[in-house]
């Protein structure tokens, strides 16, 4: 009996968002601890795991977004066309009509901005399922970077290959090459700008009144009706911020790969909808923390390198391993919160 009192009470001192993302940690940390004893190589190096940061850390900032709406109870599978759409208009601004880096930023604003205004106010003000509206907004980003142009190139803008190239270095964590000679470990600015949206959504979340509406809306609509909370503001300002993340997350793509093609982040919104269920968001809504999306990306992004390591780098295999992941989350989800349901019942 007094078993089963301390089982119960270490279930009550933690909620379903800290559960889950206490479990996505421990997750990622023994994967990529296995790497390193396992496979070594490149996983020994610490420029190695920030490799995975500047290579996603566009998928970083949609994927946060992704949890916002999803935390509210929606989605929203219309990101990686707007990245596409942005990498593209950008591209064709800065070259094609002698354009500068802020009218690039504000560009890629813009197109968040109108995105997240449009499928906010249909799904919130007149109802419509968010997978039909973004569905349609996914097709309509696609279309649209064809029409801006068809065929990729890359840009040849002085200014902007310059901010391209920027890397900031960290202090203490570099390698020795095999000539002897010192590399020190960088990041992209990119990263730069995902990890301080990282901390501030987090910090939305955690400590705004925009935060706890959002939980209780995922949670339950009724209820949340029943608390005084405005319902349809609450989801018009997910789908807005999720959108505007998706275009600030799409000049950050932009700054990685320096090109415009219609074929860019092709599945990022279902990397993005994976990484936020691997990170702890439930898509039943009401359940979901910010730095879970980001050890979520993490934990997507080293299964891939692992596979690459592994010599079985065929598309196929990703997709494998990408949907046993996803498998073993959902299920590791469902056993713990039946397991806590049973504990708090006794």
């Amino acid at each position: 009996m007094k078993k089963i009192k301390e089982n119960t009470s270490i279930f009550n001192k933690m909620s379903d968002t800290n559960l889950l993302l206490t479990i996505t940690i421990v997750i990622f940390f023994l994967m990529y601890i296995g790497a390193v004893l396992f496979q070594g190589g490149g996983f020994t190096k610490p420029q190695m795991f920030f490799n995975i940061l500047n290579a996603n850390a566009a998928l970083i900032i949609t994927a946060c977004g992704m949890s916002i709406v999803m935390i509210s109870g929606g989605i929203d599978i219309s990101v990686g066309g707007v990245v596409a759409l942005v990498s593209m208009c950008c591209a064709v601004y800065l070259d094609y009509h002698d354009g500068s880096i802020i009218g690039s930023i504000l560009i890629a604003l813009g197109i968040g901005l109108a995105y997240g205004l449009v499928q906010g106010f249909l799904v919130a003000y007149l109802d419509i399922q968010p997978f039909i509206v973004s569905l349609a907004g996914m097709f309509f980003a696609r279309g649209m970077t064809t029409i801006v142009n068809t065929a990729p190139f890359n840009v040849e803008d002085t200014e902007f290959n310059a901010l391209k190239l920027t890397r900031i270095n960290v202090p203490g964590l570099g390698s020795v090459n095999k000539k002897g000679i010192y590399v020190p470990a960088y990041v992209e600015i990119g990263v730069i700008v995902a990890l301080i949206l990282v901390v501030l959504l987090f910090l939305v979340l955690r400590y705004t009144r925009l935060g706890r509406n959002l939980y209780a809306v995922g949670g339950n609509k009724q209820s949340a009706l029943m608390l005084g909370i405005n319902v349809k503001r609450t989801k018009f300002l997910s789908h807005l911020i999720c959108s505007l993340l998706a275009g600030i997350g799409g000049y950050v793509y932009f700054l990685h790969v320096g090109s415009g093609a219609a074929s860019h982040a092709m599945g990022m919104e279902m990397n993005a909808i994976a990484s936020s269920i691997i990170g702890g968001t439930m898509l039943t809504g009401g359940v979901g923390n910010i730095i879970g999306t980001l050890f979520g990306v993490l934990s997507l992004s080293t299964i891939q390198n692992i596979v690459a390591s592994a010599g079985l780098d065929q598309a196929w295999w990703t997709g494998i391993t990408i949907a046993a992941m996803l498998c073993i989350f959902l299920l590791i989800q469902s056993i713990v919160m039946s397991q806590k349901k049973k504990a708090l019942k006794i």
